[in-house]
């Protein structure tokens, strides 16, 4: 109530959305709209008027300026003044009061080339008017809008015919656009003032039906109109969910079919207090709690729902709240069968990145067991038959196979989960009709998805009493009782095939909150194994290569060390774990006279190619050590050797350039070891002592590579000394850079100046070796010793036949004083020969050298270059038996070529031989030998 334009004390305030003008109602934004339109519509009228005016005022210009053009073209006089002597007196005048008369802005005579004779500016007549005039000359009479002096016109040209046809000259008559356009401009006030009318109309309209409006939707502005749009859409339109509203107190208010369907609700269930129907309690604790909830999921019935509750205030001030049911059923069942199908594929893809990381059979099984477990199985197994394993093609011999593998949770058995059930390393029968020996037999996968209806399935590993002929034995039976008590109830037996051979048997097992395996699961599982299957098999290929590279590596390298008295030497040879079989080897080589040659060698790459390489090369150097060449000879035939072989090698095989080796050659008689080496370190040497140095020693490109000569140093190594021998591996072991694994190298054998080699190699391993090489590391230590100067006898012998005696007498006083008077007769036997064909054959200087060593050596040198050579003697001829002679008597003889002239060697055991002369008679003896004396 207002009383004099107040609101009366108690009444209810006025509304904010009173006047449709309000902006915030309903009302009051179709006003706004409605006015907009109508200024868009009115602009757009009135726009129309003046584009309309302006096109009507050009077609006037344009009918008018023709109608003066053709009347002036056509007056009498105007042909016959372009055709007399002045036409510009005659025509200046008429065109000018024409132009006057006709409210246009020029009228202009043209001859045919386009002189003016007229125009209403005087300082143009006379000039060429613009081409553009020309066309009424071939097309006639025309009209059109085009640029001039004047700016752009409407303009139109009229030739002017004479009385035979021809154009006597052109009339242009025209009016300027702005001149239009001006008179147009007198229409817009009048046309302005309409279309202010119209909008004032309009807007008086606009208010009207706002005012109606607001009292139709009683003030109500659009935030409001649509929630109660959106209540009456949720109950009307949202079929495919339920949907509740409760109040306050919990009373259910409003239901829709789908809900009623949901809940098993009553229709005359609404008004009721939602705790008095009958709900699940969970689902009914949602509904009146007060509280939001999102996407909860609650059981009903035999359905799976999800609640979502929001508070709502209705205008009233009476707060609700809107429930809504969602019935996931079948969706949470198809979206566990795509979880568990995507669990698989991850499966899947997680034993492709894991399983076959190496190329171990049993550590490729262990693989495949872990990504199984427990992600697919409680226990899974692999058996492999005991020639996979081996890496030999399996067999069909009916052998048991061997538990490679087992992955297991733990379910109280022990830290393996049942490690006494299914023992690693046992043999596994297949006793008929357990699971596996069907598999096995058949070649297909068995399911088994309940144990507990088919006992009889469970095989059992072989054991003394153990079932045999098709009967599971009272182990098997044990083993059932055992698997029952882990709880296993399921299980699936796959066989591991590969290239169509069957490698061993793959078993998983499940218990009871593991739930039965299914078909799913079994063709999952043959997925799985199939791969496994594959990387096993790779593995066993590459464990039957491996076998035999490192057989054939073992078999190349040496054995042991050869017996000398030249060196106490030990060696080590650690193997690349990762890169399997190489090159690297090394020898001790004993060489005549007691010398010993010292070899370390490194073949690039790694495998049987570079195991066979490296064995021709240790051959090699082997029958070239028995020329007893020096070492950088030695190594120079070795590098044509191996030029050959890359030369001769087919096209895609590996070359053998880059191999590298060191070939030391140390005399204990003389304390000299000359050394030379293409491609490896240069060898460390630890004087008695303990100082340690790396000798300056030439280092040659590595073999192969050809065209630079091998150099050599000498090194005067005292009694006791080590000198150490490597390859690259061991170096590169410890670091990168060459020069910290030598300073490594160095305090090693700092820290052990008195150890011999059996201790310093080990002592070099220890502190440089890591457990698990990543090259192959070939050492050898050699502790030098120096032959007893009483143990050498030296004698030079002049270039004179009775010179034989007397050095055969003193070689039998030192055998006497050496104690070996009994290899005095062979002794003297072989010297007068040896000494004999020098003094005849040979150029002097001829010098006789006597060795006592683990053999007795006797060496004749001279300065000829040319060897001896056994031959077997003719009847006729009168010698040639003398070296027969020396074969028989020694064990061993040869020829060795120094840097002048040659020595003619031969080893004696100092054990007494059984000499040839008790078989043969005196005469015989005689007839072959060959002696001046």
């Amino acid at each position: 109530m207002r009383k004099n334009g107040h609101r009366a004390p108690g009444s209810a305030p006025p509304r904010a959305l009173r006047f449709p003008w309000n902006a915030r109602s309903l009302a009051g934004q179709l006003m706004l709209v409605q006015l907009v339109l109508v200024v868009v519509l009115v602009a757009i009228a009135a726009l129309a008027l003046v584009l309309q005016s302006r096109n009507a005022s050009t077609r006037d210009a344009q009918h008018r300026t023709r109608a003066v053009a053709e009347t002036f073209a056509r007056a009498p006089g105007t042909a016959q003044a372009l055709d007399g002597k002045d036409p510009t007196a005659e025509l200046q005048p008429r065109t000018e009061a024409v132009r006057n008369s006709a409210d246009v802005d020029f009228v202009v005579v043209l001859n045919p080339e386009g002189i003016r004779y007229t125009d209403p500016a005087p300082s143009l007549i006379g000039k060429q008017a613009d081409r553009s005039y020309r066309a009424a000359l071939t097309e006639g009479a025309f009209t059109r809008t085009i640029p001039g002096v004047r700016g752009i016109t409407v303009t139109s040209v009229v030739p002017v015919e004479r009385g035979n046809g021809s154009i006597a000259g052109l009339v242009a008559a025209g009016v300027t656009v702005q001149r239009a356009q001006n008179t147009t401009a007198g229409e817009l006030p009048a046309l302005l003032g309409s279309a202010a009318g119209v909008l004032v109309l309009s807007a008086a309209g606009t208010v009207l039906v706002g005012r109606r409006l607001r009292r139709q939707t009683h003030g109500l502005g659009p935030a409001e109109m649509t929630r109660m749009y959106e209540h009456h859409d949720a109950v009307l339109h949202a079929v495919r969910e339920g949907v509740l509203i409760v109040d306050d107190e919990g009373r259910l208010l409003l239901t829709n079919d789908e809900a009623r369907r949901l809940l098993d609700l009553a229709p005359d269930d609404e008004g009721r207090l939602v705790a008095e129907l009958d709900l699940e309690s969970s689902v009914a604790a949602l509904l009146t709690d007060r509280r939001p909830v999102s996407d909860a999921v609650r059981p009903s019935g035999d359905r799976l729902l999800v609640i979502n509750v929001r508070l709502t205030d209705s205008p009233g001030g009476v707060s609700s709240s809107v429930a809504t049911l969602r019935d996931t059923t079948e969706l949470q069942a198809v979206t566990g069968r795509a979880e568990a199908a995507r669990e698989r594929l991850r499966l899947l893809h997680d034993a492709g990145a894991r399983v076959g990381t190496t190329l171990d059979v049993r550590r490729t099984a262990r693989e495949m067991t872990d990504v199984a477990v427990p992600r697919f199985a409680d226990v899974a197994t692999i058996d492999l038959s005991d020639p996979v394993l081996r890496g030999d093609e399996p067999d069909d011999s009916g052998k048991p196979l061997r538990r490679t593998a087992v992955t297991a949770v733990p379910q109280g058995t022990g830290p393996d989960g049942g490690s006494a059930t299914f023992p690693v390393g046992e043999p596994v029968t297949a006793v008929r009709p357990a699971a596996h020996a069907r598999a096995l037999a058949e070649g297909e996968p068995v399911l088994v998805a309940d144990l507990s209806e088919v006992p009889e399935l469970i095989g059992g590993p072989e054991r003394p009493g153990a079932g045999a002929g098709g009967a599971t034995g009272p182990a098997d039976a044990g083993r059932a009782e055992r698997i029952h008590a882990l709880g296993l109830v399921s299980l699936i037996s796959v066989p591991v095939r590969a290239r169509g051979r069957v490698l061993g048997l793959a078993e998983f097992w499940r218990t009871e909150a593991s739930g039965p395996f299914d078909e799913d699961d079994l063709a999952l599982a043959e997925e799985l194994v199939g791969r496994t299957a594959v990387c096993i098999d790779n593995a066993r290929r590459y464990t039957r290569e491996h076998t035999t590279a490192v057989a054939l590596q073992r078999s190349l390298l040496p054995g042991g060390l050869p017996d000398q008295d030249a060196v106490d030497a030990a060696y080590r040879y650690l193997p690349a774990q990762e890169a399997g079989v190489s090159g690297d080897w090394f020898d001790v080589i004993p060489l005549p006279g007691a010398r010993v040659a010292l070899v370390v060698g490194d073949v690039v790459g790694h495998g049987l190619h570079a195991a066979a390489t490296m064995g021709r090369l240790r051959t090699a150097v082997h029958n070239f050590s028995a020329l007893d060449l020096p070492p950088d000879e030695l190594l120079g035939y070795l590098d044509e050797l191996v030029g050959r072989i890359d030369d001769s090698g087919s096209a895609g095989s590996a070359q053998v350039s880059g191999a590298a080796c060191l070939y030391a050659v140390y005399d204990p008689a003389s304390g000299r070891c000359t050394v030379a080496t293409n491609g490896l370190p240069t060898p460390a040497l630890v004087l008695p002592d303990g100082t340690v140095s790396f000798p300056d020693i030439p280092v040659s490109p590595p073999l192969g590579l050809g065209g630079e000569p091998f150099e050599t140093a000498t090194l005067e190594l005292p009694e006791g000394s080590r000198l150490v021998l490597f390859t690259k591996g061991l170096i590169r072991e410890y670091h990168r850079d060459p020069d910290v694994g030598l300073a490594a190298l160095r305090d090693a054998l700092a820290g052990v100046p008195d150890a011999g080699p059996e201790e310093t190699c080990q002592a070099i391993v220890d502190a440089m070796v890591g457990p698990r090489p990543r090259d192959d590391i070939t050492l050898l230590v050699a502790a030098t010793r120096r032959m007893d100067s009483d143990h050498v006898a030296e004698w030079a012998v002049p270039s004179d036949p009775s010179a034989v005696a007397p050095v055969r007498a003193e070689v039998a006083g030192r055998l006497g004083s050496w104690g070996l008077a009994d290899l005095g007769f062979a002794t003297e036997l072989i010297l007068s020969e040896l000494v004999t064909n020098a003094i005849r054959y040979a150029t002097g200087p001829v010098r006789v050298r006597l060795l006592r060593a683990r053999s007795l050596i006797c060496e004749v040198s001279d300065g000829s270059p040319t060897a001896p050579h056994l031959r077997r003697a003719a009847m006729t001829d009168e010698g040639g038996r003398g070296l027969y002679l020396v074969s028989q008597f020694a064990e061993r003889w040869g020829t060795r070529y120094p840097e002048r002239g040659k020595v003619v060697w031969t080893e004696q055991s100092l054990e007494p031989p059984a000499t040839p002369t008790e078989e043969l008679s005196d005469e015989d003896l005689l007839d072959q030998w060959d002696d001046l004396e």
